[in-house]
């Protein structure tokens, strides 16, 4: 099972606080970085330092790590014109050497939209929609060809679909919960399918649903990564366990229901419930970012274990 660390920066964090973290899941063998794509804290606590752009981040790890995927869960659809979004990967994408995902989701947070005046439609899941075709059309494009494109919500007339990727293909991560619509976006245009902070029944069945769309679609099930998003909250011993748990406000119980929390045996044995039911990899939400000793417990005693 691969292990991803997966941050939220709207809850408090600088670029400086990201980049050693990223640095930090590279020397010590975590796969990939990813970020959320939020402006807005949530919850009650300090605001500042304020937000940082997910993808002004990810162009500037690009060039400061080595090895480590890097991308998004999830950027919000509502932020970019599709155009531009495609533009944006596909330079960081350069930056990197050919490191980087795109989670592209349809938005859900109205509050941050009103704090920085920025637009949120009602109809956003048929704006995804748009959004996946013309920005995966972009780069499927041949160099020399151009792209055309008319929508409901967005129409493009002679594009060059310039710049390319590094990638022949960047990997398409999408996910949720939804029971139809979700699932037949994924069969269409996922590279990887993701269900975020759910229980092991409830991963099984969205699973279910992604796998029957895609064998609908005419596409092998297995085509697809499957994975999760994931808490995590990690101690040598319950004291350990219990420290962490109260630096991120949250109770140790509630943290193991809902997430991977407890020690280091604990959380082998829930990602292996995860495993059973079809996940091959794993976001872990890192709240603490100045907490770097935790990563160094789940690298030493919870990743040699997962084979």
């Amino acid at each position: 099972m691969d292990l991803r660390v997966f941050t939220e920066p709207q809850q408090g964090a600088d670029y400086d606080t990201l980049l050693r973290v990223a640095r930090a899941t590279e020397d010590l063998g975590f796969d990939a970085f990813f970020r959320s794509d939020h402006y807005l804290r949530m919850g009650s606590g300090d605001a500042l330092p304020g937000p940082t752009d997910a993808w002004i981040t990810l162009a500037g790890l690009a060039r400061e790590t080595r090895r480590i995927r890097l991308g998004t869960l999830m950027t919000a659809a509502t932020f970019r014109l599709p155009g531009v979004l495609a533009i944006q990967v596909a330079q960081v994408d350069q930056m990197s050497g050919g490191r980087v995902e795109l989670g592209l989701g349809a938005a859900w947070f109205e509050a941050e939209h009103t704090a920085y005046g920025i637009p949120f439609p009602k109809e956003r899941f048929g704006r995804l929609e748009e959004q996946l075709a013309i920005v995966t059309g972009l780069w499927e494009t041949e160099a020399g060809k151009t792209f055309d494109y008319e929508g409901e919500y967005y129409r493009l007339a002679d594009s060059p679909a310039l710049p390319k990727p590094a990638q022949r293909r960047v990997p398409v991560l999408i996910g949720g919960l939804g029971a139809t619509r979700t699932p037949r976006l994924a069969a269409r245009y996922a590279d990887e399918f993701n269900v975020p902070f759910a229980s092991v029944e409830d991963t099984e069945r969205q699973f279910g649903r992604v796998r029957a769309a895609a064998e609908a679609a005419g596409r092998p099930a297995g085509d697809l990564v499957y994975s999760n998003a994931l808490v995590v909250c990690v101690g040598k011993d319950d004291a350990e366990v219990a420290r962490r748990a109260a630096a991120i406000g949250r109770e140790v119980e509630e943290l193991k229901a809902n997430g991977l929390a407890g020690t280091p045996a604990e959380v082998v044995d829930k990602l292996g419930r995860y495993a059973a039911v079809g996940s091959s990899r794993v976001y872990l939400q890192v709240l603490d970012l100045d907490d770097l000793d935790h990563l160094e417990l789940i690298s030493a005693q919870v990743a040699p274990q997962l084979g």
